[in-house]
Protein backbone atom coordinates (compact mmCIF):
# COMPACT_ATOMS: atom_id res chain seq x y z
CA UNK A 1 0.00 0.00 0.00
CA UNK A 2 3.03 2.26 0.79
CA UNK A 3 4.25 1.81 -2.64
CA UNK A 4 1.53 3.42 -3.87
CA UNK A 5 0.24 5.93 -1.10
CA UNK A 6 3.54 7.91 -2.00
CA UNK A 7 3.33 8.77 -5.88
CA UNK A 8 -0.52 9.26 -5.31
CA UNK A 9 0.20 12.05 -2.80
CA UNK A 10 2.70 13.47 -4.40
CA UNK A 11 0.62 14.06 -7.59
CA UNK A 12 -2.27 15.28 -5.71
CA UNK A 13 0.64 17.53 -3.90
CA UNK A 14 1.62 18.87 -7.09
CA UNK A 15 -1.73 19.78 -8.79
CA UNK A 16 -2.93 21.09 -5.32
CA UNK A 17 0.36 22.99 -5.58
CA UNK A 18 -0.12 24.81 -8.91
CA UNK A 19 -3.74 25.09 -7.76
CA UNK A 20 -2.80 27.51 -5.16
CA UNK A 21 -0.22 28.81 -7.41
CA UNK A 22 -3.72 30.58 -9.40
CA UNK A 23 -5.48 31.37 -6.01
CA UNK A 24 -2.04 33.48 -4.32
CA UNK A 25 -2.13 35.05 -7.94
CA UNK A 26 -5.84 36.59 -7.87
CA UNK A 27 -5.62 36.85 -4.29
CA UNK A 28 -2.51 37.85 -2.89
CA UNK A 29 -2.70 36.53 0.07
CA UNK A 30 -0.86 36.63 3.11
CA UNK A 31 -0.15 33.08 4.82
CA UNK A 32 1.31 32.26 8.05
CA UNK A 33 3.98 29.37 8.31
CA UNK A 34 7.33 28.61 9.98
CA UNK A 35 10.71 27.48 9.31
CA UNK A 36 12.76 24.99 11.36
CA UNK A 37 17.00 25.54 11.60
CA UNK A 38 17.79 22.32 12.60
CA UNK A 39 21.43 22.02 13.46
CA UNK A 40 23.55 19.48 14.39
CA UNK A 41 27.73 20.11 15.38
CA UNK A 42 28.53 23.14 12.58
CA UNK A 43 25.83 21.29 10.13
CA UNK A 44 22.34 22.47 9.45
CA UNK A 45 19.71 20.17 7.70
CA UNK A 46 18.06 21.13 4.24
CA UNK A 47 15.34 19.74 2.43
CA UNK A 48 14.04 19.62 -0.88
CA UNK A 49 10.47 19.45 -1.62
CA UNK A 50 8.64 17.15 -4.26
CA UNK A 51 6.69 19.70 -6.12
CA UNK A 52 6.28 23.22 -7.54
CA UNK A 53 9.35 25.24 -7.95
CA UNK A 54 10.68 24.11 -4.74
CA UNK A 55 11.66 20.86 -6.19
CA UNK A 56 15.31 22.35 -7.55
CA UNK A 57 16.26 24.26 -4.40
CA UNK A 58 16.73 23.61 -0.94
CA UNK A 59 14.78 24.80 1.95
CA UNK A 60 14.38 24.15 5.94
CA UNK A 61 11.91 22.31 7.32
CA UNK A 62 8.63 24.17 7.76
CA UNK A 63 5.30 25.10 6.31
CA UNK A 64 1.97 26.80 7.45
CA UNK A 65 0.81 27.48 10.88
CA UNK A 66 -3.01 26.07 11.52
CA UNK A 67 -5.89 28.40 12.88
CA UNK A 68 -5.10 28.80 16.54
CA UNK A 69 -1.90 26.83 16.40
CA UNK A 70 0.86 28.60 18.27
CA UNK A 71 3.99 29.12 15.52
CA UNK A 72 6.50 26.79 18.53
CA UNK A 73 3.44 24.08 18.07
CA UNK A 74 3.46 24.28 14.35
CA UNK A 75 7.05 24.64 14.33
CA UNK A 76 7.68 20.74 16.11
CA UNK A 77 4.07 19.23 14.16
CA UNK A 78 5.92 20.54 10.58
CA UNK A 79 9.49 18.77 11.87
CA UNK A 80 7.33 15.60 13.13
CA UNK A 81 4.84 15.31 9.92
CA UNK A 82 8.02 15.91 7.36
CA UNK A 83 10.84 13.90 9.06
CA UNK A 84 9.28 11.88 11.42
CA UNK A 85 11.50 13.38 14.44
CA UNK A 86 9.82 14.87 17.49
CA UNK A 87 11.81 17.59 18.47
CA UNK A 88 10.95 19.59 22.04
CA UNK A 89 13.91 22.47 23.05
CA UNK A 90 12.73 24.74 19.92
CA UNK A 91 14.35 28.39 20.34
CA UNK A 92 12.84 31.65 18.89
CA UNK A 93 15.07 33.18 16.34
CA UNK A 94 12.62 36.06 15.17
CA UNK A 95 10.20 36.57 12.39
CA UNK A 96 10.53 37.75 8.70
CA UNK A 97 8.09 38.70 5.67
CA UNK A 98 9.15 37.32 2.46
CA UNK A 99 6.78 36.91 -0.68
CA UNK A 100 6.96 33.29 -2.27
CA UNK A 101 5.11 32.32 -5.03
CA UNK A 102 3.13 35.61 -5.42
CA UNK A 103 1.53 35.76 -1.77
CA UNK A 104 3.39 37.37 1.13
CA UNK A 105 4.39 35.27 4.02
CA UNK A 106 4.85 36.04 7.87
CA UNK A 107 7.40 33.46 8.79
CA UNK A 108 8.07 32.54 12.55
CA UNK A 109 11.64 30.88 12.57
CA UNK A 110 13.05 28.23 15.13
CA UNK A 111 15.65 26.33 15.75
CA UNK A 112 16.43 23.22 17.64
CA UNK A 113 19.86 21.12 18.37
CA UNK A 114 19.24 18.06 16.25
CA UNK A 115 19.79 15.30 18.98
CA UNK A 116 20.68 12.36 16.47
CA UNK A 117 17.17 10.95 16.41
CA UNK A 118 16.79 8.87 12.91
CA UNK A 119 15.54 10.77 9.96
CA UNK A 120 12.36 9.55 8.30
CA UNK A 121 11.42 11.58 5.48
CA UNK A 122 7.44 11.88 4.70
CA UNK A 123 8.19 10.56 0.89
CA UNK A 124 4.83 12.20 -0.41
CA UNK A 125 6.13 15.70 0.51
CA UNK A 126 9.94 15.58 0.92
CA UNK A 127 12.38 14.25 -1.65
CA UNK A 128 15.71 14.49 -0.03
CA UNK A 129 16.98 16.02 2.97
CA UNK A 130 20.43 16.53 3.17
CA UNK A 131 22.97 17.91 6.26
CA UNK A 132 25.29 21.39 5.21
CA UNK A 133 28.41 22.64 6.87
CA UNK A 134 27.20 26.29 8.09
CA UNK A 135 29.83 27.79 5.94
CA UNK A 136 29.15 25.53 2.90
CA UNK A 137 25.31 26.01 1.96
CA UNK A 138 24.48 24.98 -1.44
CA UNK A 139 23.86 27.76 -4.07
CA UNK A 140 20.51 26.20 -5.52
CA UNK A 141 18.78 27.10 -1.83
CA UNK A 142 15.91 29.20 -1.12
CA UNK A 143 16.73 33.17 -1.21
CA UNK A 144 15.56 33.36 2.22
CA UNK A 145 17.39 30.39 4.18
CA UNK A 146 20.51 33.27 4.06
CA UNK A 147 18.19 35.20 6.22
CA UNK A 148 16.81 32.83 8.43
CA UNK A 149 20.59 31.65 8.89
CA UNK A 150 21.14 34.65 9.75
CA UNK A 151 19.10 34.92 12.45
CA UNK A 152 20.40 31.88 13.99
CA UNK A 153 24.06 33.35 14.07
Amino acid sequence: MASIRDPLLRLVYRVGYRVLQVWWLIARPTKHGVKCVLVRDDEVLLIRHTYGGRRAEWDLPGGGVKHREEPRQAARREVREELGVDLSRWRFLGELFERIDRKRDRLWCFSCEFDGQSVELDRAEIAEARWFPLEGLPEDRARYVGRILALYS
